[in-house]
């Protein structure tokens, strides 16, 4: 049988398995699906298990000496291997599992190519590390980053590692936010692709150091790609804090969300 795959560039491989595993998710949609728990309140369902399978069998048949990290199978192949992936095959299982459909399947080779895939909508957002695209019905469109929407996701799932001194959440309450932003809640890191999109104008999370999570290092690398300004809530280069993540369409919108957070 011919490798189909065997001869795709690295973010022809990240673009093919996120849109992979997002078949997965559409497909299972709105089964009762078994699920396994995580604890602290942190499930997996099969459809997160069987996306990672088949995300994980194109990334082998692609690239069969590189190192794996998946959200649900843990690491694949030498954990110190030069090239890495790092897989989450549904970022947000809660919203998944009671019938929403804001979820996103996550691909990225560290510090190079990477894809986002919105199974429901069937855009695929991906970068090769320099610029960044959308491609939505066959087409690609460059992302152009935009503050011009004012809305902010703030991401409120616990833990809350920089509390008191931080909780995303106090920003809802500041006068000048909403004043220069609307708020939104999200609960998946789609959000990070739609600031890279124009859709949104900033993304705000606590955290550690996000920037080798298989949540977050896609999201992260398609707002780095498209020109976003990207940082931890200490305002430290991404890779150089272990403080969560601020992303902003444009330097204006950074620099007042950063104001508003160290008030």
């Amino acid at each position: 049988m011919i490798n189909s795959y065997a001869g795709l560039d690295d973010v022809g491989v990240a673009i093919a398995a996120a849109r992979a595993g997002a078949d997965v998710v559409r497909d299972l949609y709105g089964q009762r699906l078994a699920r396994t728990e995580k604890g602290a309140g942190d499930f997996a369902t099969a459809a997160d298990v069987r996306a990672e399978e088949r995300i994980l069998g194109i990334i082998h048949a692609a690239r069969p000496d590189d190192g794996v990290l998946g959200e649900e199978g843990g690491q694949r192949g030498a954990a110190g291997t030069a090239r890495q992936w790092l897989v989450d095959p549904l970022c947000g299982t809660l919203n998944y599992a009671v019938g929403n459909m804001l979820v996103a399947v996550n691909v990225a080779l560290r510090g190079g190519a990477a894809a986002v895939a919105d199974p429901f909508s069937g855009e695929v957002f991906f970068t090769d590390g320099v610029t960044a695209w959308v491609r939505h019905h066959g087409a690609d469109a460059r992302l152009v980053p935009s503050s011009a929407t004012r809305l902010v996701d703030v991401n409120l799932d616990p833990p809350f590692p920089s509390a008191p001194g931080f909780r995303a959440v106090d920003l809802l309450a500041q006068h000048q936010f909403v004043a220069r932003f609307r708020p939104r809640v999200v609960s998946t890191t789609l959000a990070l692709a739609w600031v890279a999109a124009g859709k949104r104008a900033a993304y705000v999370t606590d955290g550690a150091d996000l920037s080798g999570s298989v949540h977050f290092a896609a999201g992260i690398a398609l707002c780095q790609a498209a020109g976003c300004v990207v940082t931890g809530i200490d305002g430290a280069p991404i890779g150089q804090t272990d403080r969560g993540l601020v992303v902003a369409a444009d330097g204006e919108s950074h620099q007042l969300l950063m104001s508003m957070i160290h008030s």
